[in-house]
């Protein structure tokens, strides 16, 4: 559902902070806010989607405690992108490097910084459609690398900057290439 710009003032776009305030006011909402300052309200996953969710992070996770490389967020972690969208992505993956570069007010609410690594799974088959200039729009704001999931189709889609999109089945190896050096993932093993 997309709501219209700030009710509080007619057609006005949330600040940053109004927006941050609208979002912790309505914790029971999942509320992203897209480049031209709409609201968008999404409904919870459900329970199937969310066991995966969780297994991916957790995968994610895992890797990032041996390697200590960075930090991972799961979909509750909004970050502000620099096209001004407000995205909560289903895993993402910052530098500590980038991570640590930022003033740590701005850790507390929806960091301004863009992640290297995302992941989006599809938890309905309509996401087809939308999710590709999604993860694009990612790209375009500094994302290094991307995976878009479709367990319908059971395949994955990579997305990387300044190339063509590939598809891997879930029974091939997926690699974190040099954004997750030595990270693996082979959905069919995840897949319940």
């Amino acid at each position: 559902m997309i709501l219209p710009l700030n009710p509080a003032r007619k057609g006005e776009q949330f600040t940053d902070d109004e927006f941050y305030e609208f979002c912790q006011q309505n914790p029971h909402l999942r509320i992203e806010r897209d480049e031209d300052g709409q609201i968008i309200v999404e409904m919870p996953t459900g329970t199937k989607t969310s066991l995966k969710n969780s297994a991916l992070n957790g995968e994610v996770y895992l890797w990032n405690k041996i390697h200590k490389l960075g930090y991972v967020t799961d979909s509750n972690g909004g970050f502000t992108l620099p096209d001004s969208s407000v995205r909560a992505l289903d895993v993402a993956w910052i530098s500590r490097e980038r991570w640590e570069a930022l003033a740590e007010n701005d850790r507390e609410k929806f960091a301004k910084v863009c992640p290297d690594f995302v992941i989006e799974l599809m938890s309905d088959p309509d996401e087809q459609r939308t999710l590709p200039d999604k993860m694009q729009k990612y790209l375009a704001n500094g994302v290094r690398l991307g995976w878009a999931i479709d367990p319908f189709q059971q395949q994955t889609t990579v997305f990387r900057p300044d190339q063509e999109p590939v598809t891997i089945a879930f029974s091939d190896v997926l690699s974190g290439e040099n954004i997750l050096p030595g990270f693996e993932l082979t959905m069919s093993e995840l897949t319940q």
